[in-house]
């Protein structure tokens, strides 16, 4: 695994900058619109949007409330490890109800988010599927109520 180093954002120009700011408020807005933005044609805006793609700096998702699609029950699960943190997330990213796979740091190695349709699937997933994932020593899991804060604008340094 390579780690991003903390100078990773220091080829992005001006330009960049407002492109990727206004496309975490508005991920639909068009080529035209960012090129008004930035003094671009849209076609040139289409290129440096399609640059941040392709260097991984950018990716475009619809964002779902999973809680108002039919998904009764989210958790975070903290996990310890007894192995290889890598191997052990690659092995939970396999999880089909597993959303989001974390390397951390201090009380747990791992935090994995879980997406269950209710509180018995989501016993059913960590207790036979999470918890006998190889390397896994111990999990804790935290059942979250409601998401009050999901915020995708973190500005671009």
């Amino acid at each position: 695994m390579t780690f991003p180093s903390s100078e990773a954002h220091d080829d992005l120009d001006n330009i960049d900058r407002i492109l990727l700011a206004a496309l975490q408020k508005d991920g639909r807005i068009g080529y035209a619109e960012l090129g008004d933005l930035v003094g671009l044609t849209a076609g040139g805006a289409r290129k440096r949007f399609k640059r941040l793609q392709d260097r991984g700096i950018l990716q475009v998702v619809g964002v779902t409330d999973p809680l108002r699609l039919g998904y009764r029950s989210m958790a975070m699960v903290g996990i310890v490890a007894d192995g290889d943190v890598e191997a052990i997330a690659a092995a939970l990213n396999d999880i089909e109800d597993v959303v989001y796979v974390v390397l951390a740091a201090g009380r747990y190695d791992l935090l994995v988010e879980v997406l269950a349709t209710d509180q018995r699937s989501m016993f059913e997933v960590i207790n036979r599927k999470v918890r006998p994932t190889p390397g896994v020593a111990r999990a804790e899991t935290f059942t979250y109520y409601g998401i009050r804060t999901h915020r995708f604008e973190w500005g671009v340094r």
